[in-house]
């Protein structure tokens, strides 16, 4: 049995981890607040969500945009890159999305607005962006976040900090695959049905089709599996509560005031390390024991994933952590350099679909099956670079992202949403 690849960090294949969201960009982008001079932007924040989305489009060459499990060829490079991001940086991006809703919120209310019926009006834009996303490529994760992004509208109601870490507690434990494990394990037959997700009618186009054939397959038949694979793994419930935890991170300026959490975080992060660790050394030997009790394949499928997502989770507190400490430490400058693209998420993760599917779909070089997992790292590696590069210089120039302007100025229904950046004033 495969390990659970991430529809979402990988943005899509079929039992997987995938992809991104926040106050800057694919989901939720930076630069993203409303109108307003003098809000101060938290650097910090850029540089997690520019740092997850880096990460989450290594997973995507690496796996070929989906095409790797077609003929999985598992290697020393593939399996590191899997373990290290797979699920992480989506993860780590949905949790900025739950964090940059906070922004929105508390940014209107400031100004004694309610943003509740602007943001709705923003999420079903993204939701616009998502599906034309999504003829491209199927693992498009945006249509999902802004779904889910609903949700926070109602659960931002409830004003005790408490009550919603309990809540994302909840979530994060898994309660839907607690719940397969469990009518598994009793032999409920519907538990133990063959996956959904693991029927795929998208990937024989992707690997034989012309374009046409894939904007038609995405369309509906190529996206099934994929929200299958949402609801049968869970992923549906961890979104919220990483959205629910971003939510709360917001509310106590844990962002804002970063030497108050100096001390905790100093001991988290060696504990989340050490967690991550010793679920991925154990995972095997613990689902063989599980699998030998006899129990039904529902039952072994879930307690896989159970036991993957509770380790995504301990790799994102770890990386989350890692590239906070940095952050607020003389080390800063080696992350920095990601802000630039965390304020460009919207954009660059368009743009990363537009331009490296058709290399490794048919209906493009299909290179899919040409490039070794080496090549393949070193074609991302010199990408992210170059991301970077680009991102930094188009900062100095613009104000936004070509689609975040966009999406800025549909949410307000205003064009004089100023793009290019002022000269400075010669003296």
């Amino acid at each position: 049995m495969r390990p659970v690849p991430s529809i979402v960090d990988t943005a899509a294949g079929r039992a997987g981890k995938g992809g991104r969201v926040g106050a800057s960009g694919v989901p939720v982008q930076g630069g993203d607040s409303p109108p307003r001079t003098g809000d101060r932007r938290l650097d910090v924040v850029d540089v997690l969500r520019g740092f997850a989305l880096m990460a989450l489009f290594l997973v995507h060459v690496i796996e070929s945009y989906e095409l790797f499990w077609a003929g999985e060829k598992p290697g020393k490079i593939t399996e590191t890159v899997f373990a290290l991001f797979m699920g992480k940086s989506f993860s780590l991006l949905a949790l900025c999305f739950g964090f940059s809703f906070f922004i929105l919120m508390d940014r209107a209310a400031s100004r004694g607005q309610d943003f509740t019926w602007r943001f709705a009006w923003r999420l079903l834009i993204l939701e616009g962006i998502g599906f034309l996303h999504s003829l491209i490529y199927r693992g498009d994760i945006m249509q999902t976040l802004a779904a889910i992004g609903f949700l926070l509208l109602l659960f931002n109601r409830i004003r005790s900090q408490a009550v919603l870490l309990a809540g994302a507690a909840f979530c994060l434990i898994g309660p839907s695959l607690i719940v397969q494990l469990v009518a598994g394990a009793s032999g409920a037959a519907w538990a133990n049905a063959p996956a959904m997700s693991s029927v795929d009618p998208g990937m024989p186009v992707y690997l034989g089709g012309d374009l046409w054939q894939v904007l038609r397959v995405n369309l509906w038949a190529g996206q099934q599996s994929k929200y299958w694979f949402f609801l049968e793994y869970g992923r549906m419930v961890q979104i919220l509560g990483l959205y629910l935890l971003g939510l709360v991170l917001g509310r106590t300026d844990f962002f804002g005031d970063l030497p108050h959490s100096r001390r905790w975080r100093a001991w988290a992060l060696p504990i989340a390390a050490a967690i991550a660790a010793a679920l991925f050394m154990t995972r095997e030997p613990l689902r063989e024991a599980f699998m030998a009790q006899g129990f039904g394949p529902g039952a072994g499928r879930a307690f896989w994933a159970l036991i993957n997502m509770w380790l995504d989770l301990a790799g994102t507190a770890f990386w989350a952590l890692l590239v906070i400490a940095l952050y607020d430490s003389r080390a800063r400058g080696l992350v920095q350099p990601l802000a630039a693209p965390g304020r460009l998420t919207l954009t660059y993760y368009i743009l990363q679909s537009v331009v490296f599917v058709p290399i490794f779909y048919h209906y493009g070089l299909g290179l899919y099956d040409d490039w070794s997992a080496a090549t393949r790292l070193g074609v991302a590696l010199v990408a992210i670079a170059v991301q970077i590069i680009v991102a930094q210089w188009w900062l100095a120039r613009f104000q936004y992202g070509p689609i975040e302007w966009v999406w800025r100025a549909l949410t307000y229904l205003r064009r004089d949403v100023p793009f290019r950046r002022k000269a400075p004033a010669r003296g």
